[in-house]
């Protein structure tokens, strides 16, 4: 096997039903790559479903010795990555071919460390949802502050990036942490307004209580270093952002 370029981290608990396609996107992708799935104590039996790539020397089947959460297997991931790029993809999303080749392409062309694409939102059954959401050429800190555009599935981050910065405080919304103490340090990121993620809407992910959601929006803000008083004004424009996304 030749050194991977992109490792890819894919976290799961309990995600036998999805996994298997998130799994054949992976590798329908044409760059060179290793896939590691980090298992936080799954008992549905998604470890027999992945029984067919155990044997393929680009996957990695690791599974975690107590429930680390989403933030602690996808940190455990990128420490034991191998590649020079970090992606991330949830066991119940999905990548379009292309996707990875098209973001290395469009970091070496703006010498970015982070780049995310836009995504098209599923039904739970895998049919769109009928709705796209874009994503700028070019996000800046300031533009993150207002709205999350960087969806987790989507993001190929340099790996240097992802260590100095890992997901933190599992009862908000960590990766969202994460983008905006990268951007912080390293400036902007890039966007490829393509529907590159396939994003499975379900019931039980975090974000889809909106109150509950609401409240961990607030939290990052805090957690960020800002004040009360201006974390309420870039929550408000994150809410409005949030209306017309999923209206």
């Amino acid at each position: 096997m030749e050194q991977p370029l992109v490792s890819v981290i894919m976290p799961v608990y309990n995600g036998r039903k999805y996994i298997r396609q998130a799994v054949e996107s992976v590798f329908d992708q044409a760059v060179p790559l290793e896939l590691l799935v980090i298992d936080d104590g799954s008992t549905d039996g998604t470890e027999e479903e992945l029984a067919p790539y155990m044997e393929r020397r680009d996957f990695r089947y690791l599974k975690n010795h107590k429930n680390m959460g989403a933030a602690g297997s996808r940190n455990r991931g990128v420490r034991e990555a191998k590649g020079r790029y970090i992606a991330f993809l949830d066991a119940d999303d999905w990548w379009e071919k292309g996707k990875l080749k098209e973001q290395l392409d469009v970091l070496k062309k703006t010498g970015y460390v982070l780049c995310s694409t836009g995504r098209e939102l599923m039904k739970p059954d895998g049919t769109s949802a009928g709705k796209y959401i874009p994503v700028k050429q070019t996000i800046t800190y300031r533009d993150l502050l207002k709205h999350n555009s960087i969806n987790c599935s989507s993001v190929l981050v340099e790996r240097e990036a992802a260590l100095r910065f890992p997901m933190e405080h599992d009862d908000s919304h960590e990766d969202y942490i994460t983008w905006l103490r990268i951007l912080r340090e390293y400036g902007c990121a890039a966007g490829i307004d393509r529907p590159y993620l396939k994003y499975r809407l379900s019931e039980g992910g975090k974000s889809r209580n909106k109150l509950k959601s609401a409240a961990m929006t607030y939290q990052v803000y805090r957690y960020i270093g800002y004040g009360r008083l201006k974390s309420a004004v870039f929550f408000v424009s994150y809410a409005v952002h949030g209306i017309w996304k999923y209206r």
